[in-house]
């Protein structure tokens, strides 16, 4: 029997699974490449290559060199002396807000034409985030590895695949929110 909108019952419970399955289904893909790109791209460098003993890897000097650091806090070793579960903890109620945000814009009207791309983001953010949090729970800190210098200026930070997931997933999210 058709509803007042014109549809069937069961077009409408069709129609609305399919559209969260599509949310859920980009936020599950782009979080998963991401944490399985960082989390092998850590065992390569620090269980394979060995990079916590053998310190400085020169790769393509000075553009790109291997550089073990172990960043107990957040951002540039920022708040590094606090507990290493508050930081999981935190990296995983961040990707869970993150999370429900993306399907509060799925249900306005104003916001669906963006959840594909928020979707997307979130995902890539949250891929990078637990990627850094199973670093916190492997070895008490997130594994640096990556440096990059150019042009005379001498950088003297490291950072990791799921660093550089979770800007460029916030950049994409600052873009389309």
């Amino acid at each position: 029997m058709p509803s007042p909108s014109g549809s069937t019952r069961s077009e409408a419970i069709l129609t609305v699974p399919s559209a969260k399955l599509t949310i859920r289904s980009r936020m599950l893909i782009a979080g998963g490449v991401v944490f399985a790109i960082d989390r092998m791209s850590k065992w390569w460098i620090v269980e394979w290559l060995d990079l916590a003993n053998i310190g400085r890897v020169e790769v393509v000097p000075p553009y790109l060199n291997f550089v073990m650091a172990w960043n107990r806090g957040i951002n540039f070793g920022l708040f590094g002396g606090g507990s290493v579960w508050v930081l999981i903890i935190l990296s995983i109620a961040i990707s869970v807000a993150l999370i429900w945000w993306v399907y509060r814009q799925a249900g306005h009207e104003e916001g669906k034409a963006r959840v594909p791309i928020l979707a997307w983001g979130a995902g890539i953010v949250v891929g990078g985030a637990l990627g850094n949090a199973w670093d916190r729970l492997q070895y008490g800190a997130v594994a640096d590895f990556l440096n990059m210098s150019c042009c005379g200026f001498n950088n003297p930070y490291a950072f990791n695949i799921a660093d550089v997931a979770i800007f460029a997933g916030a950049a994409l999210i600052a873009f389309r929110a």
